[in-house]
């Protein structure tokens, strides 16, 4: 069983950056793909970015490209995402996942494991 604890969220003012990073404990942290979703308040949670569970490949949402890089460490067990250029429309909790399929994972289902999430507010 893996356990996933996101950190890192926080508030932020329009153009700055944060760095959100996701632990996992218990189980092997390489056998999964690795993902970000985020909920916005009123909205359904939406993908953000992935990971293959090598890091030789990442998929990013579009409204994200260019600005959010995912990144993952499989010695440390972690995965982070590094936002850049924020906009107040990129205010949500980000949550991180864990899926043995990417192309699971990209769609959002059949996800093995969730973390509770961490707040980000991005004031304009």
């Amino acid at each position: 069983q893996v356990q996933l604890v996101e950190s890192g969220g926080g508030l932020v003012q329009a153009g700055g950056s944060l760095r959100l990073s996701c632990a996992a404990s218990r189980g092997t942290f390489r056998n999964y793909a690795m993902g970000w979703f985020r909920q916005a308040p009123g909205k359904e949670r939406e993908f953000v970015a992935a990971i293959t569970w090598s890091g030789g490949v990442t998929y990013y949402e579009d409204s994200v490209k260019g600005r959010f890089i995912i990144s993952r460490d499989n010695a440390k067990n972690t995965v982070s995402l590094q936002m850049n250029s924020l906009k107040p429309e990129d205010t949500a909790v980000y949550s991180c996942a864990a899926n043995r399929e990417i192309s699971d994972l990209r769609l959002g289902r059949d996800m093995d494991y969730w973390g509770r999430g961490t707040q980000v507010t991005v004031s304009s």
